[in-house]
């Protein structure tokens, strides 16, 4: 049964939660660089190319991080609305001064703060967007297609969950035997541990029904880029400008 306590200001501006997520950035890194290089790789820019990106939900920037080194040029603007998150972030991302800053910012609102740009060239998520209510999703996807240049993109690494319990199934077994830890970890969680779950799989939504929410913004080039299991990495562009011509 969902849960009726939505916990997740509480956890992700906890102390301990973020001491956690730090403890085990190595393990995250490997586990999600594959994922986080393919995001920068569907960007249309070439190596060289000079561009502004915004990641929504950066956490400590290791999305951000990857897209700067393979766009030597490029810059970043990380938003987050957890300011412990915000402070490891500022440590993990030094070598990356005068290429980046940090918003703060709650995406549970659409007050966009003023510091991030009406007009961004390309917009990704990594592991965030699954934490919003369907009312959230549908006009996060508005609000970011409404802020890309003509021709910009928006990429987003989630999870996401499967109406059909056939399916659901599977993906857990199948993740099982992947790491024979898993049951035993998910029969023995402690009480934090809870938590986080129930707060990560809240507002989980299959993804037919998110791919709904990107077209009903307006995106175009709409595609599922890769997928394992319950893990993801979908988005869209906003269609180039028609170009205007002289009339005969």
């Amino acid at each position: 049964m969902e849960p009726t306590t939505d916990t997740n200001a509480a956890i992700w501006k906890s102390e301990e939660h973020v001491r956690s997520r730090a403890a085990r950035a190595a393990e995250r890194e490997r586990e999600n660089a594959a994922r986080w290089r393919l995001l920068g790789e569907l960007l249309p820019f070439d190596e060289q190319d000079a561009f502004t990106f915004l990641d929504l939900g950066a956490g400590t920037g290791s999305a951000a991080r990857t897209i700067l080194d393979l766009y030597p040029r490029s810059t970043a603007i990380l938003s987050d609305f957890s300011p412990q998150m915000i402070a490891v972030g500022e440590e993990e991302m030094a070598a990356y001064a005068g290429r980046y800053r940090y918003v703060e910012f709650d995406m549970s609102t659409s007050a966009w703060p003023d510091e991030i740009p009406a007009v961004l060239d390309a917009v990704v998520s990594s592991m965030c967007i699954h934490h919003m209510p369907d009312h959230r999703k549908a006009g996060l996807f508005a609000e970011i297609f409404a802020r890309l240049a003509p021709g910009g993109w928006y990429l987003n690494y989630d999870a996401v969950s499967s109406a059909d319990a056939v399916v659901a199934a599977a993906w857990e077994r199948t993740a099982d035997r992947q790491d024979p830890d898993a049951a035993d970890k998910r029969r023995h969680r402690t009480p934090e541990e809870q938590a986080r779950h129930e707060n990560h799989v809240r507002y989980l939504i299959p993804l037919p029904q998110q791919l709904e929410y990107l077209a009903a913004a307006g995106f175009a080039g709409i595609d599922v880029y890769w997928k394992h299991l319950d893990d993801v990495i979908y988005g869209g562009q906003r269609p180039e400008e028609p170009s205007s011509t002289l009339a005969p």
